[in-house]
């Protein structure tokens, strides 16, 4: 039996052991743990989509959030540290005072405090991998400050973060079943050993089909264009999916976390978001700086 892993496909071991409460572990069945996983992804999805329509702030405040869970976790990942040493404390500040910025103020101020925190932790660091936590800043806090401020772009900044998590959830579900049900030639098996190009193309198509959708519904949206502009999107979604695996065979951990059950940590669950995001709102600013929200819809 085979069962979809942050966008991979892995044999399924008759049963998994999980850690619960602190207080032992026990043994699940593949189908308890299936249900497990879905029961989370539809409370996450839930969460994400009612503070999405809530507004700006409500939104903020969620990725706010999620963003200084994702700095613990690479904290984690890459310094062995979490939330336990001065560089996760500096990594945080400058993600969530980005996302403040952008709300209060403007895209400059907020880049302005992930460079400034970027430069502090690579003096912080200097001697033991500054990379990796200049890294950190960027990889959490660009696509937090993007969403936030796209969702801002008025009027349509709500449909296209919308775009944006449609395109990246239905390359998840497409990838899952094509890789399931075609598998064939592998991706890229040194990182990923079961991510398939079959698996690649059925998520481009999944996400080819959101654009119809949105094609037929958002006014006057050329088709040609945002068809493309998904099937980029869920290329770049997957490449993410990719590259956050290529992080943690680096250094030997399995999962960012343990917090999401049944699918590891948010940084797990979000590395299509993180690039999918970060690219459709350079999309939207190459095409028109002033209306981003609208430029990524609508390619004008």
């Amino acid at each position: 039996m085979a069962v979809w892993y942050n966008g991979l496909l892995h044999e399924r071991p008759r049963s998994v052991t999980i850690e619960v409460g602190g207080r032992g572990t026990r043994k699940i069945g593949w189908f308890d743990e299936l249900k497990l996983r879905t029961a989370s992804a539809v409370l996450l999805a839930a969460c994400a989509l009612g503070a999405l329509f809530a507004g700006v702030e409500a939104f903020g405040a969620l990725v706010a959030l999620v963003a200084l869970v994702m700095c613990w976790e690479w904290g984690h990942i890459v310094r062995r540290g979490g939330g336990r040493d001065v560089s996760f404390v500096v990594h945080a500040l400058a993600v969530l005072l980005a996302i403040l910025a952008v709300i209060v103020a403007n895209l400059d101020w907020s880049l302005g405090v992930l460079a400034a925190g970027a430069v502090t932790l690579l003096v912080l660091n200097f001697q033991s991998g500054p990379g990796v936590s200049v890294l950190g800043v960027i990889y959490v806090g660009v696509p937090a400050v993007a969403l936030v401020w796209l969702r801002g772009a008025e009027p349509f900044g709500l449909t296209a973060v919308l775009f944006i998590f449609s395109v990246v959830w239905a390359s998840d579900i497409g990838a899952f079943a094509g890789g399931r049900l075609i598998g064939g030639v592998k991706l890229y098996p040194s990182i990923s050993p079961n991510k398939t190009w079959a698996g690649l193309i059925s998520g481009v198509i999944a996400a080819s089909c959101v654009a119809v959708v949105f094609w037929g519904v958002v006014a006057e949206v050329p088709f040609g264009y945002l068809v493309g502009c998904a099937a980029v999107l869920s290329v770049a979604a997957q490449l993410g999916d990719l590259a956050e695996s290529a992080l943690k065979r680096l250094f030997r951990v399995k999962d960012a976390s343990d917090l999401i059950p049944g699918h590891g940590g948010f940084m797990d669950r979000l590395d299509g978001v993180v690039t999918a995001a970060t690219l459709g709102v350079a999309i939207g600013l190459a095409i028109n700086g002033a209306a981003p929200a609208r430029a990524l819809l609508f390619g004008a």
